[in-house]
């Protein structure tokens, strides 16, 4: 069977398994096309899902580190830990480097459905705000696509995944079609209530793709917490249980796993992409398979990676650069600024079991620089806050025994707002290919060049000290601030490195993900943003990834392709 994949030819070729790859295999297949979805990484089962497992079962107890000696990139996210760490690159074979003064972390995965898998599932709409942000305020360019091309794409992808949510009718973050919200704890709703009264400033429930009910086949989450271990219940989206699924079930679609891409194959006679070389991850052998399109979605830097050592005589600095643009323009949201504190008056105690374990929080709608009212004199764009209230443990209790366990649970009702600010798209921020480094499989590897600039640093300033004047406005005592900007790439939101446009002088792809320079090959990840937004990215991704896949369904049907 996997013989004869490589020696058909696809309609689609497709790279990446996750959040856009997934929906690209989905929408393609079911039209009647057929698909070749090529995943660097392995399968995965749910028998692999740890999500009840405790921590004794595990070899170090998920205490020692150990078992991350091969990923020193990797331990820095959230997400990565022994119950689950095989699931993310070896940083050993997947090398890439940075200047010595900037330092960028890049956190990935390798396995059926990519960091959909471990993804914190926050699920915002972009509005005109942002896709015509340069409208606003001068700066940089405004997408070719507005909220009105969006919003039908907007509904069908959260329709699909069951986005759980509250409709605010706040013009900065359209509404969505929404599964009932998750309830707010009550400090959560005192800190609504007190911030919306002084400053005028809405904070709703977070909208996540995770089901507050039976949806589509999947049962409702039933909140035992850790997410990033895998769902047996099917409960948070992920692609190998939902799209990529699908996709496979209609027979038209053909998964390849360990395939980790070289390049896009060229003819230069036609200027036409004619399929995809790749590597086996497990055999080192060269392998090609064949198709009419070619569908980047393997993450806006891998995709942008394979579109640059895809040079050829005709493509001499990448294939799709003919505007120098590929690789530039690297964003990822800037983090790290933000207070906390403690709500006197707020006395629930918690207890392991005391549940539920809400994996979601509160999201402060973004207030500064929007389309009605004063603008911010020191930066231009604007942040949102995600953050939650609730009991906490006091672990550094004194005691021993019943009197111990008493005293863990008289600990502190804690409150905390982290921003996630917008990061400008600048051309000195850009990844290249590194003229001497190689991943194990002997594919060159990316060289990333990024910093934040002066714009976020004032951005993030402004939000510390407006999360310290919410959380005061609550009444919130012992407040700490925090204005130092994360390493870029901790959000873990690269975006914008093959950008959208209609000039092929100013942008990579066009308004349907189609690189200006060949038109049969599509960028439909977060490469192709022209800004970032301050809302997390991958509900656009994947709104976006349908509305270019219908597109070229259309081009397929009328004999364009």
């Amino acid at each position: 069977m996997f013989q004869d994949s490589l020696t058909k030819t696809y309609d689609a070729v497709v790279v990446g398994s996750g959040a856009t790859g997934g929906w690209a295999a989905k929408r393609l297949a079911e039209a009647g096309l057929t698909v070749a979805v090529l995943e660097a990484g392995r399968n995965i089962s749910p028998k692999e899902f740890t999500e009840h497992m405790p921590a004794f079962h595990l070899k170090y107890r998920n205490v020692s580190l150990d078992w991350l000696k091969s990923r020193p990139v990797q331990k820095q996210c959230y997400a990565c830990m022994e119950y689950n760490y095989d699931w993310f690159v070896d940083d050993l074979q997947n090398p890439y480097s940075t200047p010595s003064d900037k330092p960028f972390t890049w956190q990935r995965l390798r396995i059926v459905g990519g960091r959909t898998l471990v993804w914190g599932r926050q699920s915002y709409r972009l509005s005109d705000l942002d896709f015509k942000a340069a409208s606003h305020d001068g700066y940089g360019d405004d997408w070719p696509i507005s909220y009105k091309d969006m919003a039908p794409y907007y509904d069908l992808v959260e329709d699909y995944v069951g986005i759980s949510g509250a409709a605010e009718g706040n013009d900065a973050l359209p509404d969505g079609h929404f599964l009932p919200p998750m309830k707010m704890t009550c400090g959560e709703v005192h800190l609504r209530d007190r911030v919306q009264k002084q400053f005028g400033r809405t904070i709703t429930i977070g909208r996540t793709a995770m089901l507050t009910k039976n949806h589509n086949g999947r049962l409702a989450c039933h909140y035992c917490g850790p997410c990033e271990r895998g769902c047996s219940t099917f409960s948070y989206f992920s692609s190998p249980f939902t799209t990529l699924k699908d996709a496979l079930n209609t027979g038209k679609c053909t998964l390849i796993t360990n395939a980790v891409v070289a390049r896009v194959n060229v003819d230069p006679a036609t200027n036409r992409a004619t399929g995809i070389t790749f590597v086996d991850g497990i055999t080192r052998q060269t392998k090609s398979v064949r198709g009419k399109t070619v569908i980047l979605c393997a993450q806006a830097l891998e995709s942008t990676r394979i579109l640059l050592n895809s040079a050829t005589r005709e493509h001499t600095t990448g294939l799709g650069n003919s505007s120098g643009l590929l690789g530039r323009g690297l964003m990822d949201h800037s983090t790290g600024a933000g207070a906390a504190g403690e709500l006197p008056g707020f006395d629930a105690k918690p207890t392991p079991y005391s549940g539920p374990h809400r994996a979601n929080g509160i999201y402060v709608i973004r207030f500064r620089n929007v389309a009605k009212g004063p603008q911010h004199p020191g930066f231009i764009r604007g942040y949102g806050f995600q953050g939650g209230a609730e009991s906490q443990f006091n672990f550094d209790a004194p005691g021993y025994g019943a009197d111990f366990k008493q005293a863990v649970r008289n600990g502190s009702y804690g409150i905390s707002l982290g921003a996630f600010g917008e990061s400008l798209a600048r051309n000195d921020n850009y990844v290249s290919i590194d003229p001497e480094l190689k991943d194990a499989w002997g594919i060159p590897a990316l060289h990333i060049s990024m910093t934040h600039g002066d714009n976020e640093k004032a951005l993030h300033e402004d939000a510390a000290v407006t999360a310290a004047e919410m959380l005061e406005s609550a009444g919130a005592k012992n407040i700490r601030i925090r204005s130092t900007l994360a390493e870029p790439g901790m959000a873990i939101h690269e975006l914008g490195t093959a950008r959208m446009g209609t000039d092929p002088k100013k942008s990579v792809t066009d308004a349907y993900n189609r690189l200006h320079d060949v038109k049969n090959v599509c960028v439909m990840d977060g490469a192709c943003f022209v800004s970032s937004g301050c809302q997390n990215p991958t509900l656009t991704m994947m709104a976006i990834t349908v509305r270019a896949c219908d597109h070229l369904v259309e081009g397929f049907r009328r004999g364009e392709v």
